[in-house]
């Protein structure tokens, strides 16, 4: 029963969620209303957000420290697959501040007293997976192009992606590959997560619903998604340190997105 739970949430029956559709100045307001909440809480969320580029500036050096520059722009591109899972935090900060009720960084953890936390992580799982498996196709795809030799400098690696067929090869292939893959996720997570902190639904219904929220609204949401995908190029410079603005700014603004697709 408790996988169950998991699964399709608290009831017997999954439930089925109606979604709203929405306009360019429903984002507007929802970005706009995101900034309000980072603005009025930006000392708690410094503690979840800088987590977010420290973890950045780590893989980073992991692919120069061993030799896996290939993929160093699979790990920062990667990280909007995983997204939606550190933002949980926020939303909750977003939820309690709608409410009136005074906010402070610790009411972050309340996350973890959720009912949904078993659905939560699971579907945190999943995204995580799905990363690692980008990870493996995106280093594939280099060695099916290079080989197994590893590049011996960041000078000699960008000069073999920027000047060779191979390279332009391996720039576009990726980049559709990694398109599809942001795709994917992007459907699958845009209201889930601010699903299940709300609503004890299940895992399943939640991607269900977030799925049935993008397909509703497919132009509306695709400007979403080429939001959050500029505002993420804009926080990897310098070193992923933007990031400590844009992914709260980000996160609150999806909780308010959320609000406004899925009736209350």
């Amino acid at each position: 029963m408790a996988k169950f739970h998991i699964i399709a949430g608290a009831h017997e029956t999954p439930d089925r969620i109606a979604v709203r559709r929405i306009g360019v100045e429903d984002l507007k307001d929802s970005l706009r209303r995101g900034f309000q909440d980072f603005w009025a809480m930006p000392s708690h969320l410094a503690f979840l957000c800088l987590l977010y580029p420290i973890i950045g500036i780590f893989f980073a050096g992991l692919a120069f420290g061993n030799n896996l520059l290939p993929l160093l722009f699979p790990l920062a591109s990667g990280f909007a697959l995983v997204g939606p899972l550190a933002a949980v935090g926020l939303y909750e900060l977003s939820r309690r501040r709608e409410r009136g009720e005074t906010v402070r960084w610790q009411d972050m953890t309340e996350v973890l007293r959720s009912p949904s936390i078993g659905s939560i992580a699971a579907l945190g799982v999943l995204l995580a997976v799905i990363f690692l498996f980008w990870l493996v196709i995106a280093q594939a795809l280099y060695q099916s192009l290079f080989g197994w030799h590893a590049p011996q400098s960041m000078s000699l690696f960008l000069q073999e992606v920027l000047t060779t067929r191979n390279g332009w090869t391996l720039i576009v292939l990726g980049n559709l590959i990694g398109a599809a893959f942001s795709v994917a996720v992007f459907a699958m997570s845009v209201i889930a997560f601010p699903l299940l902190l709300d609503r004890d639904v299940g895992a399943v219904v939640a991607i269900q619903t977030s799925v049935k929220a993008v397909l509703a609204n497919p132009g509306t949401m695709a400007l979403w998604g080429l939001i959050v995908a500029g505002a993420l190029v804009i926080g990897f410079i310098p070193l992923f340190i933007g990031l400590a603005i844009v992914l709260p700014v980000l996160g609150h603004a999806t909780w308010h997105l959320y609000r406004k697709v899925v009736p209350s």
